[in-house]
């Protein structure tokens, strides 16, 4: 199968692709650095593009062939008492980068989607 991980280069997705990897799926995965492209190519994964470039990235998923869409995304700081300050940030990235990422899903045939929730309330709203 192959699995288009959106948030490959984030907390849960570096963890993710080794296991993927592990169960034999191919996996390609988004990030908006070129520094952490070059770590998602060295940890086994083909890198793509920004969710917010929303014609590159419905290219890219068909391209790579995407069967699962998976959704890691987030854009949240690392020290916690910097998660206010993030919320406007993040809300871009849950409302505008999953409607990018289901639209490019729903072009390359893609039918199925796996998200990430919370389980806990975001400070300051969102």
């Amino acid at each position: 199968m192959r699995i288009f991980l959106a948030g490959a280069s984030g907390v849960i997705g570096v963890r993710l692709i080794p296991l993927l990897l592990a169960a034999g799926y191919e996996v390609a995965g988004m990030t908006r650095s070129s520094d952490k492209a070059r770590m998602l190519r060295e940890l086994g994964a083909v890198p793509v593009c920004d969710v917010y470039d929303a014609d590159a990235l419905t290219q890219e998923v068909t391209a790579f062939g995407t069967e699962l869409m998976m959704h890691q995304l987030t854009d949240l700081p690392d020290a916690r008492d910097q998660i206010s300050d993030y919320r406007d940030r993040n809300n871009r990235m849950r409302r505008e980068g999953t409607r990018n990422l289901i639209a490019a899903m729903e072009a390359a045939g893609a039918d199925r989607l796996l998200a990430q929730s919370i389980a806990w309330r975001p400070p300051a709203g969102g």
